[in-house]
């Protein structure tokens, strides 16, 4: 999350940002949109209006090359509501995300697409889960209005595998209409393709989690930016989720595990050779065997290696951050007596 310090355009001087907390930060991230970008900003607008709540609208650019970033620093000049991040390239809409993420100053923050699919009409009902306790609230579009086979079939493939592996049932993790408590944005770091992930993240932080159905529009302007080209990017990103579930503060649970039992493998294989060759004097120099024994070893050696070296990277991230491996919700104390 952003300070409360913004640059004066000098190099090296900053003043500081004295308008007030806002209680919700709406992050946008924008490829492409330059024809669902009015209608967007008026959408929440009219909405938050609505529901008298304090808010501001971050939409970061990633890169467009239709004019949505000249439309968006004309907007961002002409209305108090808007700020405009703009990035020098596009990095992809993690990365657009992670920035929204720190530049917003809500109490609240909700992400949501560029391209009207979702419903800003949806936000204050989430804003309202969220008061019951929750960290972070996720959509669900339960009526998609997608194409069938080339959306709507890998996406259902692609959330029962990630609620499978991640243990966090959510129905619907493609959606980007969520709603989130600003200190649990503040803990995710985001990298990758890991946007897609954020619930298994949250859960990670030790986040309460639901969802609620949203609605979910086809979509008016442009064409899609996603397709199937993701599949392996997705996959490649589960795993790295699945692994930071469970073994995050501890990989050499893991590694040294499979170590060990490879190098064990190795070892009885070894010894049953030994054991041929001297107490029965046959020949092993061209048995199959004799490869697989030495193979294991060292495959055991090098998983140990690798649970030594990840221990220490996991040491040398939590403590040069100043990352505790805990997170705490609340403290309670009994009133001091006066």
């Amino acid at each position: 999350m952003r300070s409360g310090l913004v640059s004066n355009g000098l190099a090296g001087q900053y003043e500081v940002i004295s308008s007030p907390v806002p209680s919700v930060s709406v992050v946008v991230p924008v490829r492409d949109e330059v024809e669902s970008l009015p209608h967007l900003l008026e959408a929440i607008a009219s909405t938050l209006n609505a529901s008298n709540l304090s808010y501001e609208i971050i939409c970061v650019d990633d890169g467009s090359t239709d004019g949505s970033a000249q439309l968006l620093k004309e907007q961002a000049q002409n209305r108090n509501d808007l700020k405009a991040v703009i990035l020098r390239r596009n990095y992809g809409q993690t990365a657009a995300m992670a920035a929204g993420f720190y530049y917003a100053r809500g109490k609240a923050v909700v992400t949501l697409d560029a391209d009207l699919q979702n419903d800003p009409a949806d936000i204050p009902m989430l804003l309202a889960k969220l008061e019951e306790g929750y960290d972070l609230v996720s959509g669900w579009r339960l009526n998609r209005q997608d194409a069938a086979l080339t959306r709507l079939l890998p996406s259902k493939i692609a959330n029962w595998l990630i609620r499978r592996i991640t243990s966090v049932d959510i129905h619907d993790y493609g959606c980007s209409l969520k709603a989130y408590r600003a200190e649990l944005v503040a803990d995710m770091n985001l990298y990758g393709e890991l946007h897609r992930f954020l619930p298994a993240l949250a859960y990670i932080e030790g986040a309460r989690i639901t969802e609620m159905p949203v609605r979910h529009h086809a979509r008016r302007f442009g064409r899609s930016k996603y397709g199937l080209s993701r599949t392996f990017r997705v996959v490649m990103d589960l795993l790295t989720i699945a692994f930071m579930k469970k073994f995050l503060t501890r990989p050499m649970h893991v590694f040294g595990l499979w170590g060990l039992i490879s190098m064990l493998s190795g070892g009885a294989i070894g010894i049953y050779l030994t054991w041929v060759k001297l107490a029965l004097g046959q020949d092993i120099g061209d048995r199959p065997l004799l490869i697989l024994a030495v193979l294991l070893l060292v495959t055991g050696v090098q998983l140990f290696c690798f649970g030594l070296l990840a221990e220490l990277l996991m040491r040398t991230y939590h403590e040069s951050q100043g990352r505790p491996i805990y997170r705490v919700r609340e403290i309670v104390t009994a009133k001091e007596v006066e």
